[in-house]
């Protein structure tokens, strides 16, 4: 258990820590009538694992480089050997993939609760257009993931994935998923439609949301390389640390598109979650949309108030331990709106984040330090 002078607080709780799925579990959860397109973990002749989406094996994800998303912490050699040397399944840590083995990390680290999120489920929106099948994967994962959190169901907490196609389906599969135990919902940063998540086409969705009083994030995912929001150097498709610095700007334009089309005076209770999109850039952003909204431009914009206003009323942002600045945003922007997350066991953040969150908070007034610790992301997600 962690002994670190500012961690000391029953109520720490990691708002996006990760699950490596086991690969099977699309084709034991899915609907019949998609079994046979379920999403798989298959070997080739020379036995290379591959993963297989909608029956075809994916165009974007060599299942060698997925195996890295349970290698938080190693440096560039370890990694290679282990994508050279390990499969999926041999290369999962300790607490990435099972459950009585996470709540055993949790108490070594001193952490109340992990908030959990897909990692293979990150994956496959990106390559898929059928609407139907699109809400059969997500529908799987989700009974799957509430199976795997029932257990532990004040340490593990289950999320549902919902792909944004048909704003009805969306609307019954929440609700159906937090019947089931699912304590909010999470979103990609695109749409299969490419309407903007706050179109009146999913009004029944956020309906939904606001009427069982769940969260609803928003979580980077795999973008389609013709889609994404930041592929604006074609010659630069090879650059994966690009690409990563870069991801957090899909949450952000989802996230100002809720304002643009003024989803916070349709909905005035719904919850809104921002993910591993770093949280330092928010008090900015905030200036920057308030500023805007008070010229001729904020004519567009269908809100009374500023967009600000909307924000501290309804809108969370979860930041990184290894954020420098952080502590500096959290008074200009409040001390109840921030989480933060560990990421585990991705590979794209250190594994050190207990030291990093016990510095990032080391700064901050007691009630500041607990907010950001635990007790908001518990407020917000019903756990006190």
């Amino acid at each position: 258990m962690t002994t670190l002078p500012h961690l000391d607080h029953a109520n720490i709780i990691d708002a996006d820590g990760h699950i490596l799925e086991p690969p099977d579990i699309w084709e034991k959860y899915i609907d019949p009538q998609y079994r046979d397109r379920a999403i798989r973990v298959r070997a080739d002749s020379e036995g290379q694992e591959y993963l297989e989406i909608g029956g075809r094996p994916s165009k974007f994800f060599n299942m060698k480089t997925l195996t890295l998303l349970g290698s938080m912490g190693r440096d560039a050699d370890e990694m290679a050997t282990l994508v050279k040397d390990s499969n999926y399944l041999e290369a999962a840590p300790f607490g990435s993939m099972y459950a009585k083995e996470r709540v055993e990390l949790l108490d070594r680290e001193g952490l109340r609760a992990s908030i959990l999120y897909p990692s293979l489920g990150l994956t496959w929106e990106c390559e898929t257009e059928d609407y139907g099948l699109s809400l059969a994967y997500a529908k799987a994962y989700n009974r799957w993931i509430a199976d795997f959190c029932r257990d532990y169901k004040d340490r593990l907490i289950p999320v549902a994935h919902i792909s944004l196609a048909d704003g009805q389906e969306a609307a019954s599969e929440l609700e159906r998923a937090v019947k089931d135990g699912c304590k909010g919902a999470f979103v990609a940063p695109f749409t299969l439609s490419m309407k903007a998540h706050a179109h009146p086409d999913y009004d029944p969705f956020w309906a939904k949301a606001q009427e069982l009083a769940v969260p609803v994030g928003i979580h980077p995912m795999a973008e389609h390389p013709s889609k994404r929001v930041y592929q604006r150097f074609k010659e630069m498709k090879w650059a994966d640390w690009y690409h990563n610095v870069l991801g957090a700007q899909g949450p952000q334009q989802a996230l100002f598109a809720l304002f643009q089309y003024g989803l916070f005076e349709r909905f005035p209770q719904v919850k809104i979650v921002l993910l591993e999109s770093g949280a330092g850039w928010v008090g900015a952003a905030l200036d920057r949309m308030d500023t805007t909204y008070e010229t001729a431009l904020g004519k567009s914009v269908p809100l009374k108030e500023k967009p600000s206003h909307y924000f501290h009323r309804q809108c969370w942002i979860s930041g990184d331990p290894d954020e420098k600045a952080l502590a500096r945003i959290v008074d200009h922007v409040g001390d109840d709106r921030f989480f933060w997350a560990t990421d585990f066991p991705h590979f794209d953040h250190p594994g050190n984040y207990l030291e990093a969150l016990n510095n990032l908070v080391s700064s901050l007034s007691d009630q500041a330090r607990k907010n950001l610790l635990g007790d908001s992301v518990a407020k917000v997600y019903g756990l006190s």
